[in-house]
């Protein structure tokens, strides 16, 4: 096991175990670093890479953060159990470790090294046909969409009062977010906007992907808005967007614990598709 650079390869077993598992392996985030070349730890067996492993180190008051898998033709030879000991090791304190699908293999190996269930992310969908409500947005508000190289400042504000309690999306940077500005899926026409009083109060960022998947990428809403139903109105905003472009089918991420989003989504008719658990 090393510590290199191997990213065709990585791309490469990430597929196969998509393909096995039915679920992408590693999150947005982690696919990010491997096209960037940051470094992670890599399992090779005659030249193939056969494992990976990313680690976030810990910041402040949160733990640090890993994501692991093995290719599905070498697994049950200890590559995951070395990538988590490998990972647990580097990250010198706790370690969340994200697995992605509850799949059995990943919580019976969590389970053996001591780690137990402490997160899970819903991710649903619905068809883009059917009912989907028209958005309504309350008096003094308006909504526009995102305007490149001018509202980078003002949305990383927003996002970080917004997500203060999940520091995933809340600690994002200007690098983060430029990162993803120049995926070939950014469409700053899909990315709605909403202010109030000439300051931004919410957003609603969508993403179409490679498969026509249509996605509720990220929305937020400044702690000073809530109450507005700007959720509500911004989320279907988006959804609407999406479907004026033909897409089949729409999904979202949300965590399990926040209630009242996961409501307000299965009212708009999402219902959960997979799950992916958080193990500490």
């Amino acid at each position: 096991m090393v510590a290199v650079n191997e990213t065709d390869g990585v791309l490469a077993a990430a597929r196969a175990a998509a393909g096995a598992d039915g679920v992408a392996p590693l999150s947005e985030h982690a696919l990010l670093a491997v096209r960037a070349g940051r470094p992670g730890l890599v399992v090779a067996e005659g030249g193939a890479v056969v494992g990976y492993g990313r680690l976030d180190p810990a910041t402040g008051d949160e733990p640090a953060s890993a994501e692991l898998f093995v290719h599905p033709d070498h697994r049950r030879r200890g590559h995951g159990r070395g990538l988590l000991r490998a990972l647990r090791e580097r990250a010198g304190g706790p370690l969340r470790v994200w697995a992605h699908g509850d799949l059995p293999a990943a919580a019976a190996l969590a389970s053996a090294e001591g780690m137990a269930r402490a997160r899970a992310l819903f991710q649903m969908r619905r068809p883009a046909g059917g009912p989907l409500p028209e958005p309504r947005v309350a008096d003094g508000v308006t909504l526009r969409t995102f305007r490149p190289g001018q509202d980078e400042d003002a949305w990383l504000r927003v996002n970080a009062r917004a997500f203060a309690s999940h520091p995933e999306q809340g600690a994002w940077t200007i690098d983060d977010l430029r990162e993803r500005e120049s995926e070939p899926w950014f469409d700053p026409a899909g990315f709605f906007l909403a202010e109030r009083d000439g300051d931004l109060v919410g957003f609603h960022w969508t993403k179409v992907q490679p498969d026509g998947l249509g996605e509720v990428y990220v929305v937020g809403v400044d702690p000073s808005a809530q109450g507005l139903g700007l959720g509500r109105a911004l989320t279907l905003t988006g959804l609407h967007h999406l479907r004026a472009q033909g897409l089949p089918r729409f999904m979202l991420y949300v965590d399990e614990s926040n209630t009242a989003a996961v409501r307000m989504y299965e009212s708009l008719g999402f219902t959960p598709h997979t799950v992916d658990v958080m193990y500490a």
